[in-house]
């Protein structure tokens, strides 16, 4: 397994191995308490009174339920870590003993079971440790600290709701912006790069429209079933024949609703589809091309009118700054050695934290912990077998403890000394 102790030299980090069993009952607790996008009151409660007895000035309720923590130490660089807070409308099937079996209300109105399935539960471990544990060193380095818990990442919105609740307005403007996230991968190592590390993410509904009628006389319908199965098949040609072999784009249709009952035709149908982009070329384009394949196929199939296309959500390419990535990954090398730092390729995955480097103007780095028992990993890859090891959002995903809690930990804290002057 992969040595994880902190170096002797690393001040901020003297007193992690005693802190690890209280980030350990803090990562079950917000485990066994998800709470859905903008919902996150108790999570947010957690967080605000661990920076408050830590000594940092806090501020709650920014974009809702998001919470922002300063300490200021002296004259030097303000240096930004953030973690998202928001878990997902998701049955949890992990079976460990501190598994969720909570629901909430969703916007909708509907009952749905919540979890934490994407890994935020331990992103508010890390920050809380490092929180802790930079504050407790303070006569080590100077500067300001700027402690971001930030609500509704999965659904594109919260980094935004921040900023347009007055964070660049109310907080000073940092140096750089640095977060981590969870992934599959060998727990006690850390990935990254420079450039694009997450992609660019566009959410859209088509509704279609056609004309009702029972189901033994089609001949009196425009069949909406029909316009959407002919859709979707034309939907998966954009990746396979618009986009370069040597570009990058993935299209997912991940609904498709139409009708009540087997004998009558419905007059509307729904698509909602996903797609993932690295390139803001590659992005227009795909978009331009759902929207012409959805009106030629509602317009070969005679619809009374063009489909209703409108946007579910959207997240922006996160690019790591190069200069500041390399500062970050030196820094991971110094502290773990060369062999527990990786560099990853760009993820299909998204993510809203880069709004905050790209609309602060200011440069940010984004970077990948695993999650996943070393060994496990390391049997899977033998066999070829990656792919089925449960990944975030799956109801399964459940990343090991040790030593991932306190890898996450030290890589905020090394990442955000490599800022901070002694």
């Amino acid at each position: 397994m992969a040595k994880t102790e902190a170096l002797p030299s690393d001040p901020a980090l003297h007193n992690l191995g005693g802190l690890i069993p209280e980030l350990e009952a803090l990562y079950k607790d917000v485990h066994s308490h998800p709470e859905l996008s903008m919902q996150e009151t108790r999570t947010a409660g957690l967080a605000a009174d661990r920076l408050r007895a830590a000594g940092y000035e806090v501020t709650t309720g920014v974009g809702k339920t998001g919470v922002v923590g300063l300490l200021r130490n002296g004259e030097g660089p303000t240096v930004m870590l953030r973690a998202d807070m928001d878990a997902l409308p998701i049955q949890e099937a992990t079976g460990l003993p501190y598994a969720s079996k909570a629901t909430a209300t969703d916007r909708e109105g509907n009952t749905v079971p919540v979890a934490h399935m994407c890994g935020h539960d331990m992103h508010v471990t890390w920050l809380a440790g490092a929180t802790r544990l930079l504050a407790e060193a303070r006569t080590s380095w100077r500067g300001t600290l700027m402690l971001v818990f930030q609500p509704a990442e999965e659904t594109g919105e919260g980094a935004q709701a921040m900023i347009d609740d007055g964070l660049f307005k109310r907080f000073p403007k940092p140096d750089v912006v640095l977060g981590q996230h969870v992934m599959v991968g060998p727990s006690g190592t850390v990935a990254g790069r420079p450039g694009a590390i997450t992609s660019a993410a566009d959410s859209l509904q088509i509704r279609l429209f056609g004309r009702g009628a029972h189901g033994s006389m089609p001949q009196a319908s425009i069949d909406p079933v029909v316009m959407a199965a002919s859709t979707v098949l034309r939907l998966q040609t954009i990746v396979s024949r618009e986009v370069a072999a040597a570009e990058a784009a993935v299209l997912t249709v991940g609904v498709l609703q139409a009708g009540t009952k087997e004998n009558v035709i419905p007059d509307e149908a729904i698509i909602k589809l996903n797609v993932r982009t690295f390139d803001a070329g590659v992005r227009k384009r795909v978009l331009a091309a759902i929207e012409r394949i959805a009106n030629a196929e509602a317009a070969a199939s005679g619809a009374p009118c063009q489909p209703e296309i409108t946007t579910i959500d959207q997240y922006p390419l996160n690019v790591n700054n190069q200069d500041a990535t390399k500062r970050v990954m030196d820094a991971f090398r110094e502290h773990f050695g060369a062999e527990r730092v990786r560099e990853t390729g760009p993820a299909p995955a998204s993510e809203d934290f880069g709004s905050f480097g790209s609309e602060w103007h200011v440069p940010s780095v984004f970077w990948f912990v695993g999650g996943t028992d070393p060994e496990t990993y390391a049997r899977a890859k033998e066999a070829n077998r990656i792919n089925e090891l449960p990944v975030n959002h799956s109801p399964k995903f459940a990343p090991v403890l040790h030593p991932t809690l306190q890898t996450g930990v030290e890589a905020l804290v090394a990442a955000a000394r490599a800022w901070l002057p002694a």
